[in-house]
């Protein structure tokens, strides 16, 4: 899924709505830092998770070998 950036209009009519009046020498900068942080959120939900479990349950104690309680490798 393609999402279409957001112009300089568009931030600055989202951040006053929000409360937060941007300088206009500041625009341009929001604006980019805005699109990228979109784009990143974009690219993690297009990413296919499958059968992968949760963080909380994950255990890479399997991967340290058998019987070792310390993270020397």
């Amino acid at each position: 899924m393609t999402t279409a950036d957001l112009s300089p209009q568009e931030v600055a009519r989202r951040a006053l709505r929000a409360g937060i009046p941007l300088e206009t020498e500041r625009l341009d900068l929001v604006t980019a830092t805005a699109n990228h942080i979109r784009r990143v959120i974009g690219t993690l939900r297009a990413l296919d998770l499958g059968e992968t479990a949760p963080a909380a349950v994950y255990d890479a104690a399997h991967l340290m070998g058998e019987g070792r309680d310390d993270a020397a490798v």
